[in-house]
């Protein structure tokens, strides 16, 4: 085992979704059913707890999710660390899996749009990731920016649909 630290980078996402802000919180806070709006995942196992019932009785659910085929990974085993309601504040941690986000915690906040607050929803979502060997700060952000964006883009898609 090395004894220097591996190094980090760290980024956030910042998505405004055209729907209310419950709706949005409602499927962001379903950390047994991430495949719900991330594209990139194919099934969810919970492992242990409920994974985020009301109350935020959730936190220390532990799932084993499984990723589409033609993703640079298989599968990840995530924790909650932090579910709270009130704040609409959620963080997750990668504890395991078959992937380059070693060490890879997020912390998602949702709050109502100051340009519509009954209409338009802000979601951030800020993370930190260790680098992987061989590979830049740069690239390490620009991939996982990548993916919280596509999965952001998803969720606008799956909010506007279920508004019709």
């Amino acid at each position: 085992m090395e004894s220097s630290k591996q190094k980090q980078c760290r980024s956030s996402v910042v998505e405004t979704i055209e729907a209310p802000l419950p709706l949005v919180w409602s499927i962001l806070r379903s950390f047994d059913k991430p495949q719900a709006y991330q594209r990139f995942v194919k099934s969810c196992t919970m492992r242990s707890g409920g994974g985020g019932g009301k109350g935020g009785e959730g936190k220390g659910s532990v799932r084993d999710v499984t990723l589409v085929s033609g993703f640079p990974a298989d599968f990840s085993t995530e924790r909650l660390e932090e579910l709270d309601d009130e704040s609409h504040v959620m963080v997750v941690s990668i504890i395991g899996g078959n992937h380059r986000l070693v060490n890879y915690k997020s912390k998602t906040k949702v709050v109502a749009s100051p340009e519509d607050m009954a209409k338009k929803t802000v979601v951030v979502e800020s993370y930190v990731v260790d680098v992987p060997e061989g590979t830049s700060e740069e690239d390490t952000i620009f991939f996982v920016d990548n993916i919280i964006r596509y999965n952001l883009t998803s969720l606008a898609k799956l909010t506007k649909k279920m508004m019709k």
